[in-house]
């Protein structure tokens, strides 16, 4: 169920998400009969988690770029926010900007993610299901769409997370910063 109060920044609309899940499942729904059908694996099955939520991520960012009136992809190769507005910095690109908005998918119920820093942005995470364990798996459910949310969260909503010598630095959100981010939600397929 899509909610119809919820806070939208850049005149988005609710129909812009319901477009962007659609193109997604479209994508998947032929590919994966394409594969199928070759009696290959879905693609759901053949991606490791963190590939197929970068991919679905990047996908829903262009369909939401390509249905928003005031919303473009941000040109700069991992420049942040994800989605910026239109004519607001040079070409369309920016390595770190503020008027935007971030897009992440995640299998993560709920929407926590990690990020690449703690920082004021309008954050929009979809959560995502997939069948991986349905046998035999050409009976397996296609990829679902459960929830989505978008908030504006601050720098001081997230807690940063330690990592090794050789890991990347992230931040995530921390209890109190989830609460407040999922009151904003947009889609639940079972709103409690």
């Amino acid at each position: 169920m899509f909610n119809r109060d919820a806070e939208l920044p850049y005149d988005l609309r609710i129909k812009d998400f319901e477009i962007a899940v659609q193109d997604v499942y479209d994508f998947f729904r032929d590919v994966n009969g394409l594969l199928t059908g070759k009696g290959l694996p879905r693609l759901d099955d053949m991606l490791r988690p963190a590939a197929m939520s970068g991919i679905v991520s990047d996908m829903l960012t262009a369909s939401l770029a390509n249905h928003s009136r005031s919303l473009v992809e941000n040109r700069r190769f991992n420049g942040h926010p994800d989605l910026v507005l239109r004519g607001e910095y040079p070409n369309d690109a920016v390595r770190a900007g503020t008027d935007g908005v971030e897009v992440k998918a995640t299998r993560k119920r709920g929407g926590a993610v990690d990020t690449h820093g703690a920082r004021e942005q309008w954050l929009c995470v979809f959560v995502y299901g997939v069948d991986s364990t349905t046998e035999p798996a050409r009976l397996r459910s296609p990829m679902r769409f459960t929830e989505i949310y978008l908030g504006h969260v601050l720098e001081s909503d997230f807690r940063k997370n330690p990592r090794g010598e050789l890991g990347t630095r992230t931040a995530t959100l921390h209890r109190q910063g989830l609460e407040k981010f999922r009151r904003n939600w947009i889609y639940k397929s079972n709103p409690a």
